[in-house]
């Protein structure tokens, strides 16, 4: 990507949805079309992550034992008041917005600087999102940073999950911005890409929310031994994101029922714990 430097015709992510729909792009130019949305698909990769990161945390999982996250203290501490950390911390009014980590699951690999379990204030995501135009230089470079102040970013969590049976590890990222409309702009540009690229078919429908969710998974034929699959969601402020990857036959309905409760924890916290 970065000796990529004929970006300055990208399509910005907060434009309108009738006008940032890459979607609606001709057979024959889905790959120019994402040549030249490189500088917003670096903001995609940096807010959305990547399922190729969990891939090869699955794909090397010790299966014969389950992680013990501590030993029993011998003596009881008093309650946390950051809550069941083995669950996730709800210190935050953003955290939590995350879906507790549910029966089945325990925390999973760490995210980057987030962790498996972070959270980052507007201002420090927004500067390390602007640290991926390292590649670009000048007016390209400044573009770039244009479109990630305009997203106006408040802050970032995340969280991941690793199935106890260790064949599947799902990391969730929830982003807040000021702006509605760009929220919802964003979807529609984010979803575009995956559609025009053309190896993505949509599946499964996430449950009372086809509206504000879509998931996407490669088309048949592929012979990875991991499987993958990629959803972005939102609701009001919020951007949610999802990717998944695990051992095949790769368990999509477990990913689809997972955005699902996290998708209703937002609407109601506390019913989905």
């Amino acid at each position: 990507m970065n000796d990529v430097t004929t970006q300055t015709t990208a399509p910005d992510a907060t434009a309108d949805a009738g006008t940032a729909g890459a979607g609606t792009a001709a057979p024959g130019r889905p790959r120019r079309m994402i040549l030249m949305a490189l500088p917003v698909v670096l903001v995609v990769a940096a807010v959305a992550g990547a399922a190729v990161r969990t891939g090869n945390t699955v794909d090397g999982a010790d299966r014969s034992a389950k992680t013990r996250l501590w030993e029993e203290p011998a003596h009881k501490p008093g309650k946390d008041p950051a809550g069941d950390v083995a669950r996730g911390r709800a210190s935050t009014a953003l955290s939590k917005l995350l879906l507790p980590v549910p029966a089945g699951y325990r925390l999973g690999p760490d995210n980057g600087e987030l962790g498996n379990d972070g959270e980052q204030s507007g201002k420090k995501a927004t500067a390390a999102m602007k640290q991926n135009a390292h590649g670009l230089a000048g007016k390209e470079r400044r573009a770039y940073e244009k479109r990630i102040d305009k997203l106006r970013i408040e802050g970032i969590a995340a969280r991941s999950y690793t199935g106890d049976a260790n064949n599947l590890t799902i990391s969730t990222q929830i982003v807040r911005m000021k702006d509605k409309k760009a929220v919802r702009n964003l979807h529609t540009f984010r979803t575009g890409l995956f559609e025009a690229i053309g190896i993505f078919r949509t599946e499964p429908k996430i449950e009372g929310h086809q509206r504000n969710a879509r998931c996407y998974v490669l088309r048949k034929g592929s012979k990875d031994a991991i499987g993958s699959m990629n959803c972005l969601a939102y609701d009001g402020e919020l951007s949610i994101s999802l990717s998944a990857s695990g051992t095949k036959p790769f368990d999509r309905k477990a990913v689809a029922e997972l955005l699902k409760d996290q998708l209703n924890h937002i609407a109601s916290p506390g019913e989905y714990v």
